[in-house]
């Protein structure tokens, strides 16, 4: 694989949506998911979901009135937003698999799923659970009221007394700062995984 450097010309024509810069968007990213994925997820189905719904979120934010400023950062958006549309397909596999109690565990034991997989899902939890614990107090709860617990957001805005409008700048800003917790950490990770 060739590694491409994106500048404002390519933003420029992705935001535009020129067909061959967007097959090669999808071709590009599509593999290095494909690449992330395949270690985390037991189904070619999971794969594709969960690249397919990066795919739309990141052109979202790419064509958002206020869009991508840093063209150079395009494949750490890629990388963010991949990571959470996982840890959203984890968490509703979870809600899936405990309201099934009336088979036996053995029918649903998933022979396909390696042990460094499941490693790779638990360190990333508590990678996200040590974040979580180093953001103030506001962030950490926007962030879970929001996208973890998934609550109303009028429910939300009534009990800070907050707008819609400023509720998204507080949990865009949120994110931000879990960004940069989490790609600091995500640095000592491979750091600490190089030293002797």
């Amino acid at each position: 694989m060739q590694f491409t450097a994106f500048d404002a010309p390519y933003l420029e024509r992705l935001q535009r949506g020129d067909a061959g810069t967007e097959r090669h968007f999808a071709a590009y990213f599509g593999e290095l998911i494909q690449l992330k994925l395949r270690a985390r997820l037991s189904s070619k189905e999971a794969v594709e979901d969960v690249t397919q719904e990066t795919f739309v979120r990141v052109l979202a934010l790419v064509r958002a009135k206020d869009g991508i400023r840093q063209p150079e950062r395009l494949g750490a958006l890629v990388n963010s937003v991949c990571n959470n549309v996982l840890l959203e397909h984890y968490r509703a596999q979870r809600r899936r698999d405990s309201s099934i109690d009336d088979e036996p565990e053995q029918a649903f034991v998933d022979e396909r799923i390696s042990i460094s997989g499941l490693l790779a899902v638990d360190e990333t939890e508590r990678m996200v659970r040590r974040i979580l614990g180093e953001l103030s107090g506001r962030d950490r709860y926007l962030l879970q009221s929001v996208l973890l617990e998934e609550r109303d957001k009028d429910e939300v805005c009534a009990e800070l007394g907050l707008s819609r409008d400023y509720l998204r700048v507080l949990v865009h800003r949120a994110k931000q700062s879990f960004k940069s917790w989490y790609l600091k950490r995500l640095g000592e990770t491979s750091l600490g995984e190089h030293d002797p």
